[in-house]
């Protein structure tokens, strides 16, 4: 395809990209293209439409934010934060998982992290290490390519399989056949889905639990766009529906609940860790190999998290807490701060395909897709490291599906956070031409 008169200049284009030293877009990380388009805007001029990483496109709640101001005038910033977390955050932590998911769990079990990335990269390091003959996780795939990243870094061995192409009964056959062989310590997958927005069911998540039970496998979910998949309301404290989750269904889970999401609060890096009774007091002789006690918990706290940050930001937790209690107490709607990320989503969808796009992920099950955070496309003819290659010269931006470990790589993640409803005429109008411009060739 030549790049004629397209929105951004071409020659700057083909420079940038040849001095990033990226080869295949299909193995780009996402910080990777983030660096490469701000290099293009920078030398063109021009602003791209930026769909390549999942940051928080709207205000964090003021809520949070003035508990924070509240706490740093106290004095927190002089002290250092108990690793297990304060007791107001542990305790609406604690409530929020009662009230939004109906499922009861001692304080001692909720910890904050510094962002959920902290929070798995921690549970590795003790689910991973608490049986010798095994030592390694099962991604339920596509998913965010730095879990795998975390596993290469610590060492563990990995397996993935996109479990799109298992929806269903079929998913209890594929984990029967992985998990048989005796080496997969932890499960993970993020629901709603990170790329493809697919929502697990509950018919889903209970084969996920009774496979967690059958070989004693840890789950680790990550809900890190918690109650937003906006077909139900998980918006009323302690009513259901409630969001859907696998403790439900085992008690052999690890819960991860982000605060850059839900609250928009990413820049503050303060997530949260739900350990279940059972696993918490769990002991696993095999964990002294590397901690000074057996058991789950505390392992996690003063051996994992201990040797990863000393703890969270003192402030941010007083913020987060600030925030869960005024959701818990129904003074906050649990996603109103986030609702207008499924706006912009079946907007920008409409617009994909009216434009000659096809979506990528587009059920579950019998079931359309959610308008979410996150939705996929492709374009008839390209795979996804061409299209994401041409696209840059009509200054969009996205990231490969195949970087997310999905059999799907013809295609691309879109993320809509940085696209505003303002936003939807422009890129209309690069799509549009795009696709005129691909068909004359």
């Amino acid at each position: 395809m030549k790049f004629q008169n397209t929105p951004i200049d071409s020659k700057i284009v083909e420079k940038k990209i040849h001095e990033s030293g990226l080869t295949n877009f299909e193995t780009a990380t996402i910080r990777e293209i983030v660096r490469l388009v701000n290099n293009i805007e920078e030398d063109s001029g021009n602003k791209f439409l930026r769909m390549e990483m999942g940051v928080p496109g709207l205000p964090a709640p003021e809520i949070g934010i003035n508990a924070e101001i509240k706490a740093l005038k106290s004095g927190v910033a002089s002290q250092y934060p108990m690793i297990e977390g304060i007791k107001p955050l542990k305790k609406e932590l604690k409530r929020f998982v009662k009230l939004f998911m109906d499922i009861d769990v001692d304080e001692q079990g909720c910890l904050p992290s510094v962002g959920s990335m902290q929070g798995s990269f921690a549970t590795f390091l003790v689910a991973n290490r608490s049986d010798h003959t095994r030592e390694g996780t099962l991604f339920l795939d596509p998913g965010f390519p730095v879990h795998k990243q975390s596993c290469q870094v610590i060492g563990h061995e990995w397996e993935t399989f996109d479990m799109y192409d298992y929806r269903g009964e079929k998913l209890r056959n594929k984990l029967d056949t992985i998990l048989s062989q005796g080496k997969i310590s932890s499960i993970l997958y993020s629901n709603p889905n990170n790329p493809s927005w697919i929502s697990l069911s509950e018919a889903e998540l209970k084969i996920i639990g009774e496979m967690a039970d059958k070989y004693d496998v840890i789950i680790i979910e990550d809900l890190a766009y918690f109650g937003m998949d906006f077909r139900k309301d998980y918006t009323v404290p302690g009513k259901a529906p409630f969001q859907p989750t696998v403790a439900k269904y085992t008690d052999n889970y690890v819960l991860l609940i982000s605060s850059s999401k839900l609250f928009n609060y990413a820049g503050q890096r303060v997530g949260t860790i739900v350990i279940s009774d059972y696993l918490y007091n769990r002991r696993y002789p095999d964990l002294k190999r590397y901690y000074k006690t057996d058991q789950f918990g505390y392992s996690m706290i003063y051996g994992s998290l201990y040797a990863l940050s000393s703890g969270t930001t003192h402030s941010a937790q007083y913020g987060l807490a600030a925030m869960l209690k005024a959701v818990n107490e129904g003074e906050m709607n649990l996603t109103e701060n986030v609702i207008e990320y499924g706006e912009r989503a079946k907007k920008m969808k409409q617009i994909f395909i009216e434009n000659g796009f096809n979506l990528v992920y587009d059920k579950d099950e019998d079931e359309d897709i959610a308008d979410g955070f996150y939705f996929t496309f492709s374009y008839p003819g390209l795979n996804g490291n061409d299209l994401l290659e041409h696209l840059l010269y009509y200054g969009i931006s996205a990231i490969t599906l195949a970087v997310t470990n999905s059999t799907r790589i013809e295609g691309l993640r879109a993320c809509v956070s940085q696209i505003g409803l303002d936003k939807m005429t422009l890129l209309d109008e690069r799509l549009k031409q795009f696709n005129e411009d691909y068909q004359k060739q």
